[in-house]
């Protein structure tokens, strides 16, 4: 293999590490004085499993991360003529507008700022109805990524309705969701269940679903990017579960996200909260609201891509709002199973309140507090599903399996 020239990766304006790579489907990533000198060692300034350190680390759980999965990194892969599995390559190419703050390039990203096409209706019904062959809309002046196997287009909010394609590495600020027309109604329903989610506390994001070309499409706001007042866009820093704990969701044919298959657990999700946020108890408590809110939605797909670590500050972490937030109990084609196992349990149907409160307790949590935060939650998430414009079957089913959790 030749020697290519390093990758540089910045964050807020300090270029913070190089990456190089020797060999097929390697990174190696290095953090630069910079970053040395301006941080305690072992923080985790990148991601919890690349804390900051003068030594060289393996880095292609985080960084391959940061690209979409099966066929859509194939496509991605086919447009840059690079292979699929050459993580460097890809992120020298595509690595502006990633998840998180971190920017890859090959050179300042500040020399280059980016920009944003508008579109017309026509030119994003063109986009969605295209993005079977096309993932993520990508042209040849697109410099962006997001992880994930859904189509999806990153957007830029142009206000009062009008919608923008990022071109250059401009951070996007929604996300772009078409439903898959094997399961309808899917888009209102984790639409509804994001509102669920805003009712109790567990996340920020502003979700609406459009019909663009006859498809019902999800656009939700990106929680890890702030709009200023004139518009400005800024970078939030945060990573999956996946990232943070160095784990392959490619590993085990595809698999690795789940916990069954080798994925994280709640327990190793708590221990990060636990050693790395400020004050972990309410960061505990907001992970037994999230393992509740999911029982009761039926979401079994809340595996290690679809739970994050929001970085607040360098070395510091707390629970990231929830996004990927799909009742997958109205499909029982898509998963029975818990991603992440509850005190052992991994049947949605058979996790109660006392198990939530033992899996608590596993992360050092008084089992008696915890059981009256996922008590809460189920609480506020009946009244809000009686109450919410949601879609009527999955309304139903919140409050019957809610009600049920209630009785214990």
């Amino acid at each position: 293999m030749a020697k290519r020239e390093p990758l540089g990766v910045w964050l807020h304006g300090t270029r913070v590490a190089e990456l190089t790579s020797r060999r097929p489907g390697e990174v190696v990533c290095r953090y630069t004085t910079d970053a040395l000198e301006r941080w305690p060692l072992n923080i985790p300034l990148l991601s919890c499993s690349l804390p900051l350190t003068t030594k060289r680390q393996q880095a292609g759980a985080f960084f391959g991360g940061l690209l979409p999965e099966g066929a859509h990194r194939q496509a991605m892969a086919a447009l840059a003529r690079l292979p699929a599995y050459d993580t460097f390559g890809l992120l020298g190419r595509f690595g502006k507008d990633v998840a998180g703050a971190a920017v890859v390039a090959a050179t300042d990203p500040g020399d280059r700022p980016g920009a944003v096409v508008p579109y017309s209706s026509e030119d994003l019904e063109g986009e969605v109805v295209a993005l079977p062959e096309r993932p993520l809309g990508l042209h040849d002046d697109s410099e962006l990524s997001i992880a994930g196997l859904q189509d999806k287009l990153l957007l830029v909010d142009l206000g009062a309705g009008r919608w923008g394609r990022p071109i250059h590495g401009r951070p996007s600020t929604h996300i772009l969701k078409a439903e898959d027309r094997r399961f309808p109604g899917m888009a209102e329903a984790e639409a509804a269940c994001l509102r669920l989610a805003r009712a109790v506390g567990l996340t920020t994001v502003d979700v609406t679903v459009d019909l663009i070309a006859d498809v019902p499409c999800l656009i939700v706001s990106r929680f890890d990017r702030s709009v200023s007042a004139d518009g400005t866009v800024s970078r939030l820093h945060q990573e999956d579960a996946c990232q943070a704990l160095g784990r392959d969701p490619e590993a085990d044919r595809g698999r690795g996200k789940y916990e069954r298959s080798g994925g994280p657990a709640l327990r190793e999700v708590a221990a990060l909260l636990d050693r790395f946020a400020p004050d972990p108890v309410p960061e505990l408590h907001r992970l037994v609201s999230a393992a509740t809110i999911n029982v009761i939605v039926g979401n079994a797909d809340a595996h290690g891509k679809n739970v994050a670590l929001l970085h607040t500050a360098p070395g510091l972490v707390s629970l990231a709002p929830l996004y990927d937030t799909v009742p997958t109990a109205l499909w029982p084609a898509l998963r029975t199973d818990a991603a992440m196992t509850v005190n052992g349990r991994s049947r949605l149907d058979d996790i109660a309140a006392d198990d939530i409160a033992a899996e608590a307790g596993r992360w050092h949590l008084d089992a008696g507090e915890a059981r009256q935060v996922a008590m809460d939650t189920a609480g506020v998430v009946v009244a809000t599903a009686a109450s919410l414009a949601a879609p009527h079957r999955l309304a139903e089913m919140v409050v019957a399996r809610g009600e049920a959790f209630l009785a214990g």
